[in-house]
């Protein structure tokens, strides 16, 4: 049976196997690595990600622009009497559905 000295002993050269071998691997990856960027013509800018909008392609073709997300719209709908509002957008709020249901009409609460 072991002690604790040999353990100690034992997994310090295995430590040290594990860096030696981990560095020796390292440098065979960067060896294969310089081999083919020099066997393809490749530079380290053809590495770098590409900038937003740009692909290695040549830049994207135009679009028309998004509409902002997350951003608050205006209300067009206002109740009167709580002073609830409502965009427009999206379902109905509650308070605007039971006014509809009693007889009201949408144009009144336009702003």
């Amino acid at each position: 049976m072991s002690n604790l000295k040999d353990l100690l002993a034992q997994k310090a050269a295995l430590d040290k196997q594990i860096e030696d071998t981990r560095r020796r691997e390292r440098a065979d990856a960067i060896a294969r690595i310089k081999s083919l960027m020099a066997e393809y013509g490749l530079t380290m800018a053809d590495l770098q990600p590409s900038s937003p909008g740009k692909s290695a392609k040549g830049p994207k073709p135009s679009r028309a622009p998004k509409a902002p997300s997350g951003r608050k719209v205006a209300p067009k709908y206002r109740d009167a009497a709580t002073g609830a509002t409502w965009s427009g957008r999206g379902l109905q709020p509650k308070w605007l559905r039971e006014a509809l249901a009693a007889g009201r009409r949408i144009e009144e609460f336009k702003l």
